[in-house]
């Protein structure tokens, strides 16, 4: 059950998430494309889709009702005669437990920091990728939105914002009825400021998005991209 694919930026290597657990790299110049690396559920944890390449690491997360979990990967080092599990990646952070659930990630300009969408707890976690250390979550919650759900992110060519799809009351996926960690109540497109250099931001702005049937919200934003023209 593959989940998200994310390529690196020489498009030399594809890291695809898997639903229950686990995680392949891809080589996709070969034919037929060829798995180089794969990983247990042990390793990389289920549900994974928000993924980002910063300073010649390939960064991984994992997500889902309660838990979020970051990986670092490196991108040398795969060969199909490896053994499962190899190279192996850092785990950069967990934060399981309740209202966890890692999604959405990008890094800003200049790739000193990531940022990860944590889709259940309406924050956003931002890790230095020099040190892979968290050095900042601040909340989304407030005037704008009560209950934004944040997912998928993009950033703007200058840097300057933050881009990310706001989920709806009704979520189409990635929600787990026994706790709905992706269901939001204002769908649309949220806009973060960027401050002090990424290290934190400030929730600015929401375009709304409606598709009402029947009298029920049904917008749902996941997938978002910014391009440049």
């Amino acid at each position: 059950r593959p989940v998200c694919p994310v390529i690196d930026n020489c498009d030399r290597f594809t890291f695809v998430t898997l639903a229950g657990g686990g995680l392949f790299v891809v080589d996709p110049n070969t034919t037929p494309m060829s798995i180089v690396a794969e990983y247990d559920k042990a390793t990389v944890h289920p549900d994974g889709c928000g993924g980002v390449q910063a300073k010649s690491r390939m960064y991984i997360n994992s997500g889902g009702a309660t838990e979020g979990d970051l990986y670092s990967f490196p991108l040398r080092g795969y060969l199909s005669t490896n053994p499962p599990n190899t190279p192996a990646p850092t785990l950069v952070y967990t934060h399981d437990g309740t209202n966890a659930d890692s999604h959405g990630a990008v890094a800003t300009r200049h790739e000193s920091y990531l940022w990860v969408a944590e889709r259940f707890g309406n924050n956003i976690t931002i890790v230095d990728t020099t040190s892979n250390a968290v050095i900042n979550q601040f909340s989304l919650v407030g005037g704008i939105s009560n209950d934004p759900a944040p997912d998928l992110l993009d950033i703007s060519p200058d840097g300057k914002y933050i881009f990310m799809a706001l989920r709806g009351p009704n979520p189409l996926t990635g929600n787990n009825p026994a706790f709905n960690n992706a269901v939001g109540s204002t769908p649309g497109l949220g806009v973060i400021r960027v401050k002090q250099g990424g290290e934190t931001g400030k929730f600015v702005a929401r375009v709304p998005i409606s598709h009402m049937v029947a009298g029920v919200e049904r917008a749902d934003p996941h997938g978002m991209r910014v391009l440049i023209k």
